[in-house]
């Protein structure tokens, strides 16, 4: 059991802390699923990538490698469901190894493959074999929203027709196997109105499942109702009652609560950019280029996509320029640089592109305002009650040197 925990703990601080170059490849805009909180509005069956596009997209990069810089890399891979095209994944990552080895290239001895998954397909033979190939340099997160109640409530079947089939099942079967081979491994969570009142059970189930890590997060869109964010923050409340007097602050995170949110931000010291679009790179399956796989036409209700190039002709630096230049202050409205409890506030680069009232980058969407003030209330709840338990019970120090961390994932 030891080595489990400590294992948890070293996959729960993102990996070369946060700053590997990431690259997406979009294998597939199919899914099995019709998650009513999904954000890829255009997903289909016929947008499937080639070979002769993925090494394309390869040979371009690893070719320009004065361009990427950055010491590490991130192989991503996402749809749509990935692993759909898991024969057309095991086939770029097996040339990605060999060509970086063949070119010496500075990310052969620094790379990872990810993948979020819906968790349907992990059990298969073709999965298995793939991670087994590659166990070291993989990271795998399988995303499973809570109880029965909640996950089926937004994450099913697609094509059933007015009778709603959930994927709970489907996906928690998979789970003891994927918690033997990534017992580090956590899931992410998402939030909209309808599911607010299974907020609380829902982590303590994953939890019970043998999850440590819940990362959890509002989503973006403009979904929210009067009085949601009373809601939730009663759930948030209940929440961190239970993991306070259970005892599961001990070995268990979750993200919605971090001693780091709910206060003011300097306009000079902390003006970074929350998003790292334009500092990603993401290909489609026609070869396209763009800053973040949240600018493909797929992933946009309103707006046209933002290409920055082409497996062909490459990267347009100077459509990039936007983007280089993003940070909090550029695209904030007055009252987010002046809120109070302004840290840990998120955004998402491309739902700001998509919501903003032209075709801009530097217009924030505030729709999870009232949401962030209810998750700082919850949070400074837990972190009082926390602490005044540990220095009771003389445990203040201790925990300090062996809590748990999450990440706050937002994509």
């Amino acid at each position: 059991m030891a080595d489990k925990k400590e294992t948890y703990r070293a996959s729960s601080v993102q990996w070369q802390g946060g700053i590997a170059k990431n690259i997406t490849f979009i294998v597939t805009k199919d899914c099995q699923l019709a998650c009513k909180y999904c954000y890829l509005v255009g997903k289909n069956e016929k947008e499937r990538m080639s070979w002769e596009t993925a090494k394309a997209a390869i040979d371009y990069i690893l070719g320009h490698e004065e361009d990427f810089p950055e010491q590490s890399v991130v192989w991503d891979f996402i749809g749509g469901e990935p692993f759909l095209e898991i024969e057309l994944i095991d086939k770029i990552c097996d040339y990605l190894k060999t060509e970086m080895f063949r070119l010496n290239h500075h990310w052969f001895d620094s790379y990872r493959f990810s993948f979020s998954t819906n968790g349907i397909n992990y059990h298969t033979d073709r999965v298995q074999q793939f991670i087994a190939k590659n166990h070291s340099h993989l990271s795998i997160g399988i995303t499973i929203d809570g109880t029965r109640q909640k996950h089926d409530l937004n994450r099913i079947y697609k094509g059933d027709g007015p009778l709603e089939r959930g994927s709970y099942d489907d996906v928690v079967r998979n789970i003891p196997l994927w918690l033997e081979q990534f017992p580090g491994a956590g899931t992410k969570v998402t939030i909209s109105s309808a599911d607010i009142p299974y907020i609380r059970e829902s982590v303590l189930h994953l939890y019970g499942l043998g999850i440590h890590e819940v990362n959890i997060n509002c989503v973006f869109e403009d979904v929210w109702r009067e009085g949601d964010d009373r809601l939730f923050e009663e759930q948030l409340m209940q929440l961190a009652d239970d993991i306070i007097d259970g005892g599961w602050y001990q070995d268990y995170a979750c993200s919605f609560f971090s001693e780091h949110i709910g206060k003011p931000l300097d306009a000079e010291l902390e003006n970074q950019n929350w998003c790292g679009a334009g500092k990603m790179l993401a290909v489609d399956a026609a070869g396209i280029f763009y800053p973040c796989t949240r600018f493909a036409a797929y992933s946009l209700r309103e707006k046209r996509p933002i290409i920055i190039g082409n497996v062909r002709d490459g990267i347009d630096k100077n459509k990039l320029r936007p983007f280089l230049t993003l940070d909090r202050t550029t695209q904030s409205p007055a009252k987010c640089l002046e809120c109070e409890v302004a840290s840990g506030c998120a955004w998402c680069q491309g739902e700001n592109y998509d919501a903003a009232d032209t075709p801009t980058v530097y217009q924030r969407s505030t729709a999870i305002c009232l949401m962030h003030k209810a998750r700082v209330r919850a949070n400074n709840y837990y972190w009082n009650r926390l602490f005044r338990k540990l220095e009771l019970e003389g445990e203040r120090e201790q925990w300090e040197e062996n809590k748990p961390k999450s990440n706050d994932i937002i994509c």
